[in-house]
């Protein structure tokens, strides 16, 4: 994609605002330098909610998987560690029952006082499902993810007691549900197959994507509000973008960096297939064009590396943007240009990461944006910080 770095105008579809998402780990373990680890060390826990507040980072990600804490108690913890954080609850719709999330997510958004977000995953491995009791197809799985947010928002707003007798739910006189803490909890849906798009721009608050090239995701946003509309919904999914930056002094710093680090993640990636026994090509989608861009190239638009997607088989979000804290930021801002408003960053170097990203990295977005709000004009800093731009002659 050619990019021309320094028009003046704001795109029309820029987002005006921004949220900095992060994701709690629960160790100091990492895929730099794995560690023995029981799962979960306190001590850690307190000091990374407490640096993702300091660095300002408005949320955190709690994952769930079937060998991981669970994200319902830890998000719990995460609100009461911190005073600001919006905990984002990952949760399986095959592990709860609608009605009992709806409970769990309510009572987090009252202790919180109204930061809870909850981010539904259908699930893109038959094995990891399985491992859980849930021998649905694809298919089926995100069509009981639709039911599973048509009752939670029931659940939230209904003020007698309703009933439901659905393909995969049923139940009698259900409610009224315990309350949220003012108005639904923002629901969070990602996924890249026709099933995902259809029941995420139908219906969810939010749509996620792992970082791809700026065309591509261009064009997959413009799909997710096309749906929106043609479903007759007023108003558009917010787009979350997801990315693992590598940042240093300079761009070739960064990149020499990137470099060692790839080899490191590879090692530890092949150890963890061999123990959790994910093997063979991935089943979902996302991680299916991540390799495919990544068999295409490396480098893409200003920053966005793919081999970090490549060395790990795509297993999650793991693209990555390389360079400068000015160039990372520069190419934060070609995503939020598209129109996301929600962009999530988390490193390598876990705890290490989020400071610098808060030193470095949250504000000069911050102060770019804060430029376009008072002048309606863009800033130097994609102007003046071109990455890969320059090096493709697209400067």
């Amino acid at each position: 994609m050619t990019v021309d770095p320094a028009p003046a105008d704001v795109p029309a579809t820029a987002a005006t605002e921004v949220e900095f998402i992060s994701l709690t780990h629960t160790n100091p373990s990492t895929e730099l330098n794995p560690l023995p680890t029981r799962g979960i060390d306190l001590g850690f826990v307190r000091r990374y909610v407490r640096t993702l507040e300091d660095a300002g980072f408005d949320a955190t990600l709690l994952p769930y998987g079937s060998n991981s804490a669970d994200s319902f108690v830890l998000a719990s913890a995460v609100g009461q560690l911190s005073d600001r954080l919006k905990p984002i609850v990952a949760v399986r719709p095959n592990t709860v029952f609608p009605t009992v999330a709806a409970q769990q997510l309510a009572t987090l958004d009252q202790l919180t006082e109204g930061r809870a977000v909850v981010h539904l995953i259908s699930g893109g491995n038959d094995t990891e499902q399985a491992r859980q009791g849930d021998y649905l197809s694809k298919t089926e799985r995100y069509s009981r993810t639709g039911e599973f947010i048509d009752i939670l928002r029931r659940s939230w707003t209904e003020t007698a007691p309703f009933s439901h007798a659905g393909q995969h739910y049923r139940f009698d006189g259900f409610g009224p549900g315990f309350p949220t803490y003012a108005g639904s909890i923002p629901i969070s849906l990602g996924g890249q197959s026709d099933a995902a798009f259809e029941i995420g721009g139908g219906k969810a608050d939010i749509f996620s994507f792992w970082g791809e090239p700026l065309a591509d995701i261009r064009s997959q946003i413009e799909r997710v509000h096309g749906i929106a509309a043609a479903a007759g919904r007023a108003d558009r999914p917010r787009i979350w973008v997801t990315f693992r930056p590598i940042i240093d002094r300079t761009d070739d710093l960064a990149w020499a960096k990137a470099q060692d680090y790839v080899e490191r993640i590879a090692r530890t990636f092949e150890a963890a297939t061999h123990r959790l026994g994910f093997k063979g090509d991935p089943q979902n989608v996302g991680s299916q064009r991540a390799l495919e861009f990544a068999r295409r190239q490396e480098v893409y638009d200003r920053a966005l590396w793919t081999r970090t997607a490549a060395a790990t088989n795509a297993n999650g979000a793991s693209t990555a943007l390389v360079g400068s804290p000015e160039t990372v930021a520069a190419a934060i801002v070609d995503y939020i240009d598209l129109g996301a408003s929600l962009v999530s960053i988390r490193g390598y170097d876990t705890l290490n990461d989020v400071i610098d990203y808060g030193r470095y990295v949250l504000p000069l977005v911050r102060e770019e944006l804060a430029h376009r709000r008072a002048t309606g004009r863009r800033g130097t800093l994609q102007a003046e910080h071109p990455g890969a731009f320059a090096t493709a002659g697209q400067a």
